[in-house]
């Protein structure tokens, strides 16, 4: 297992293959194995993956996150892999985490695939949940995200898939969950992320009701500069019910880019 640290934060990560660096970035309540299914049709990049703090293998300290400290984390590990530049590719907080990122150290990013994502969420929605998962723990709001996470038809045809997310869900440290969850909590991305100057891909699921297209997505859209749409007939994890397509998009995005 290779570790990376923030401070006294460890931060747990993997690589695979060879080629261009590609870097990607989990949701909220999964982990890197989040990837797992579209790691075949990623063979051409070097693919770097992190358990973000509060997820799985990574440290969950105490208390809330901001996605300033997400960013960082995410710099560390580049740094411990010895990458000073890459596409960076986030899914939901993976996402949001990329867009900070990309204001913060603009170098270190060469293009942007921003998944299922959104630069602003609802305030109380998101301090519910962090006083929910911290007074109750993980079971209390499992049920529920996956009915976020999934179509209804996937889950009811990919049963073992989703039971996967599940147990990974109800593994989770539930104060480093809610620590993320305080992160878009606290999320002051909209009005800054005119800013981006990396070749930007918005991603979004038509039947993701996590952060639909509209009021999310759309919204990343207008504001980043020469940022492009691809659309999915997928929800909100969408790497996992279509592993293949997603993969498809993010390497036509990032070969086109790095020619621009």
């Amino acid at each position: 297992m290779a570790f990376a640290r923030n401070g006294d934060t460890r931060l747990h990560w993997r690589e695979d293959g060879a080629g261009p660096s590609l870097l990607l970035l989990n949701s909220v309540g999964c982990d890197l194995t989040m990837w797992d299914a579209a790691m075949p049709y990623l063979r051409e990049f070097r693919v770097l993956r992190m358990d973000m703090r509060g997820h799985s293998q990574s440290d969950s300290p105490p208390g809330d996150y901001l996605l300033d400290q997400l960013a960082a984390d995410v710099t560390c590990v580049l740094d411990a892999a010895g990458v000073d530049k890459a596409a960076v590719c986030g899914l939901s907080l993976g996402g949001m985490t990329a867009m900070t990122l990309a204001l913060h150290a603009p170098a270190r990013v060469s293009s942007l695939i921003l998944a299922c994502t959104s630069a602003r969420m609802d305030r109380e929605v998101w301090n519910t949940r962090v006083v929910t998962v911290r007074n109750h723990g993980m079971a209390a709001i499992v049920d529920a995200v996956m009915a976020r996470f999934f179509s209804d038809d996937f889950r009811r045809n990919h049963a073992p898939e989703v039971r996967t997310i599940r147990d990974h869900f109800l593994g989770l440290d539930a104060e480093g969950y809610a620590g993320c969850c305080a992160a878009i909590r606290d999320m002051a991305l909209l009005d800054r992320i005119g800013g981006i100057a990396a070749p930007s891909l918005v991603v979004a699921g038509n039947e993701d009701i996590a952060t639909p297209f509209e009021g999310h997505g759309s919204e990343i859209l207008k504001r980043v500069p020469g940022a492009q749409l691809k659309m999915m007939p997928a929800a909100h994890i969408a790497p996992v019910e279509m592993p293949g397509a997603f993969a498809a998009i993010v390497t036509a995005f990032v070969s086109g880019a790095s020619h621009v």
